[in-house]
């Protein structure tokens, strides 16, 4: 499955915190590579969350957290 990215979905990896599970309230652009990872495993939630940690988790996979970096600064 191929999705178009928008900037705007960098800006919400470090806007939106993870609603639920061991890591509740952390921001998805901190979530461990292996939370990450698990999900890949498992299945990503449905919806704009499941495509959120799907992102992430192919930005943490291929090391591009520091694109993320600017962003916190704004």
């Amino acid at each position: 499955m191929i999705c178009k990215m928008e900037p705007e979905d960098l800006q919400k990896l470090v806007a939106t915190k993870m609603p639920f599970q061991k890591c509740q309230g952390r921001l998805l652009c901190d979530l461990p590579g292996n939370y990450l990872h698990g999900f890949a495993r498992k299945g990503f939630p449905e919806g704009e969350l499941g495509k959120q940690l799907a992102l992430m988790r192919e930005i943490d996979h291929k090391g591009l957290s520091g694109l993320l970096v600017p962003l916190r600064k704004q």
